[in-house]
């Protein structure tokens, strides 16, 4: 069974995201993004291994662009890590490698 990431957007951020229990991945995208798009297969095995341990989210900023501001998401790509709510760790640019992600996550669930 593939664990999905779950889709968030502007209607249920705050519910899945903000108070979610444990620590919450949001995979911050968008459609005309190739660094995003290309890492995205990485981001659903990671969530597939992960799976349980940490809750894994997807964002699409076209469309949630306010959303996005208002986290603070100010290049793409950006995964974001919450913790209770609060945002507790980031990555983003376009230097973002599979690996740096696996080491975030591990910081989370070990």
């Amino acid at each position: 069974m593939s664990a999905k990431l779950l889709e968030v957007d502007k209607d249920n951020f705050e519910q899945e995201v903000l108070n979610a229990e444990g620590v919450v991945m949001v995979d911050w995208w968008g459609p005309k993004c190739e660094k995003c798009l290309e890492l995205m297969p990485y981001v659903e095995e990671l969530a597939e291994k992960y799976q349980g341990k940490m809750k894994f989210c997807s964002c699409n900023t076209q469309g949630n662009r306010r959303l996005a501001i208002s986290q603070k998401v100010l290049g793409l790509p950006a995964m974001l890590f919450y913790k209770n709510g609060e945002k507790v760790d980031e990555l983003s640019g376009q230097d973002i490698t599979p690996e740096d992600i696996e080491e975030k996550i591990k910081k989370y669930v070990e």
